[in-house]
């Protein structure tokens, strides 16, 4: 009877660089001493007791001019204005969307915050509110940008942008929104042939390259055309990446997703699965990040 043995291939040596880059975070547990200097200001995720400023949540301490602050590793999506962020539309109300974008609360996105079918700009009719269903509908998935955070820590999306809508077909992934690092575009064409949208609430969208953009859909027509096998399999073997740098706890953007792919070309994607597999790939990818960094 033939069985199947893994054995864990030898580790390599990390880059002392990479060593040196992890021991300058500052990680806290709650109930840790950030410091004892009275001249800092409390920020979220501290607490002061006995003239001592405390970590509440287990995490990483920034520090902004005077202000501290401790940024918690794993939390729910917590929005800010400028956003970008993958939802998914759960209800239809009147002259709103409801939208679950993995925070505490739905998010609102409001029927003027949303481009008309061709690009019209004109006025919200009676009409425009009776066919919001035509529009979007229950569990469509979009890509929308923060516009405001209402007192209660609702956020209001608008999708006025060609490049913001309703999603067509592709793969959605989800991991801890503090692994997407910020970046001033989250919308990516990478030279693989697929495409990523990095939301900052942590869930990411890969769908094929499109050929051409329909600037006259206004973000409500997708395409369902077929999608080739060979685009099948290279978001496959991204969706396998994505889960295997969240896995080991490395940021999300575009250069370490693209150097996590080559990295993973020698495999066979279900073998991206593996944890020998991942970590390999993993370390590969971290030791040419420090080395492009510098």
């Amino acid at each position: 009877m033939a069985v199947d043995m893994r054995l864990p291939a030898a580790r390599k040596r990390v880059n002392e660089g990479l060593e040196a880059a992890e021991k300058s975070w500052h990680l806290v547990s709650p109930g840790d001493t950030i410091t004892t200097d009275t001249g800092f200001m409390r920020g979220h995720g501290t607490y002061m007791e006995e003239d001592k400023l405390l970590a509440s949540v287990a995490g990483v301490v920034e520090r902004v001019n005077k202000l501290i602050c401790v940024r918690a590793l794993k939390t729910r999506y917590n929005g800010e204005v400028g956003d970008i962020v993958v939802g998914r539309i759960t209800e239809v109300q009147q002259k709103r969307w409801k939208v679950d974008t993995k925070s505490r609360l739905d998010s609102v996105l409001l029927l003027s915050s949303v481009n008309l079918p061709g690009g019209e700009l004109r006025r919200r009719s009676a009409e425009d509110e009776l066919a919001m269903r035509s529009y979007l509908q229950e569990g469509d998935l979009i890509s929308a940008e923060v516009q405001a955070v209402y007192s209660d820590g609702a956020l209001s999306l608008h999708t006025r942008s060609l490049k913001y809508g309703k999603l067509g077909q592709g793969v959605l992934v989800q991991v801890s929104p503090s692994l997407i690092k910020r970046r001033k575009t989250h919308f990516h064409n990478l030279p693989c042939g697929a495409s990523v949208i990095l939301g900052n609430n942590g869930l990411i969208w890969l769908y094929p390259t499109p050929e051409q953009t329909e600037e006259e859909a206004g973000g409500f027509i997708t395409n369902l055309e077929p999608v080739p096998l060979s685009d099948r399999e290279v978001i496959s073997r991204l969706r396998n990446c994505i889960l295997a740098l969240s896995g080991q706890k490395m940021l999300l953007y575009d250069t370490s997703i693209l150097y996590c792919y080559e990295a993973s070309l020698p495999h066979q994607i279900k073998d991206l699965l593996k944890l020998e597999v991942i970590e390999d790939i993993v370390l590969e990818t971290r030791q040419r990040l420090v080395e492009q960094e510098g």
